[in-house]
């Protein structure tokens, strides 16, 4: 037989538990471990394989230049994060993104000092996550509806805003997001591990964010316990439509100019990594460390495909598959739990 593991001492001869002890098996134990554990070890998984595939894989350069790549999808992740935590969806964090940075890179253009610029940027995914937030909670559209107008919104007036012309010029402030470091480090790191930190305190110490994981969990009795359920719903939308807009500050100071396609199609890469790491569709499960790891599981794969030369299309074509077997996963985990 295999040993036990016991809260303080093992069972008695007779196998029974003593009074007011418990006793744990090695599988009890496993179940303990956070979900982001597992998620851990597939990463891990994921990059001795890579490493095996491309030699240029296991370097120090190629590793920051990809965590700097995912900066933008990492920020904007973390909203949609709070958003599928609550129960909801944003289709519309693309076109967010988008139109935030656009306008935020023709004021850089025009001389506006970083802050005046980030401000712009920021008023404009409020505006955004107000609209989506009130026309969800108010109207009673429902968040995939809603959300996928405002995609279409939002790119239209991108477009129509700029022409349909990328902006180039940018100031050096707006650049310097994107490319800057501080002792040695690239400021786009520093900001994404920071608002992931502030994000995870945010979730799990903090009244608003347990109300999240109680609306997500049922809306019904988080209503009856007190919960200004429709706060909590406008609150993620304005924040998962004020991280859009920030991450596409980033990314625009990365490129250094504000290309008239960006962000499309970044909604399904940020669904993607959100419930890859962990964070149930049906909400009020996860958290936004699983969904960093969601994050660095799909940009190792898109740098290895990369580095192999394989075209870009299949780069769509395994996102695909790795959505609907983690969708599968989360379904049949709901499943068993009922």
């Amino acid at each position: 037989m295999k040993p036990e593991i016991t809260t303080q001492h093992t069972a008695d001869s007779r196998g029974e538990a003593p009074p007011g002890k418990t006793v744990w098996h090695a599988t009890h134990v496993l179940r303990k471990l956070p979900d982001e554990f597992g998620l851990l070890i597939i990463l891990i998984g994921f990059g001795v394989v890579l490493s095996i595939l491309s030699p240029y894989f296991l370097t120090l350069g190629n590793f920051v230049n990809v965590i700097i790549t995912m900066s933008s999808t990492g920020i904007v992740a973390v909203g949609m994060t709070y958003v599928m935590l609550s129960g909801g969806i944003d289709l519309s964090v693309g076109s967010t993104m988008a139109l935030a940075a656009t306008v935020a890179a023709t004021f850089s253009k025009e001389g506006v000092p970083l802050a005046g610029v980030i401000l712009i940027a920021l008023g404009i995914g409020i505006v955004i996550g107000l609209v989506n937030g009130i026309a969800i909670t108010k109207l009673r559209v429902p968040p995939l509806i809603t959300t996928l107008a405002m995609l279409s919104v939002a790119r239209g007036l991108q477009l129509i805003y700029s022409r349909a012309v990328t902006v180039t010029g940018l100031g050096d402030d707006l650049d310097s997001l994107g490319r800057a470091s501080i002792l040695g480090i690239p400021i786009p790191i520093i900001l994404l591990v920071s608002i992931y930190a502030i994000a995870s305190i945010s979730l799990s110490r903090t009244a608003f964010g347990r109300s999240i994981y109680a609306v997500g969990g049922n809306e019904r009795a988080a209503e009856i316990v007190g919960i200004q359920v429709n706060q909590v719903k406008i609150s993620v939308y304005v924040i998962s439509a004020v991280l859009a807009a920030f991450g596409g500050l980033i990314l625009v100071g990365r490129l250094g100019s504000a290309p008239t396609i960006m962000g499309t199609g970044l909604e399904l890469d940020v669904i993607a990594a959100v419930v890859i790491g962990g964070t149930s569709l049906a909400g009020g499960k996860g958290g936004v460390w699983g969904t960093l790891i969601g994050v660095a599981i799909l940009g190792l794969i898109q740098n290895t495909l990369n580095l192999l030369n394989v075209s870009p299309y299949y780069t769509q074509l395994v996102q695909g598959i790795v959505i609907f077997v983690a969708v599968a996963i989360d379904m049949n985990r709901r499943r068993k739990s009922v």
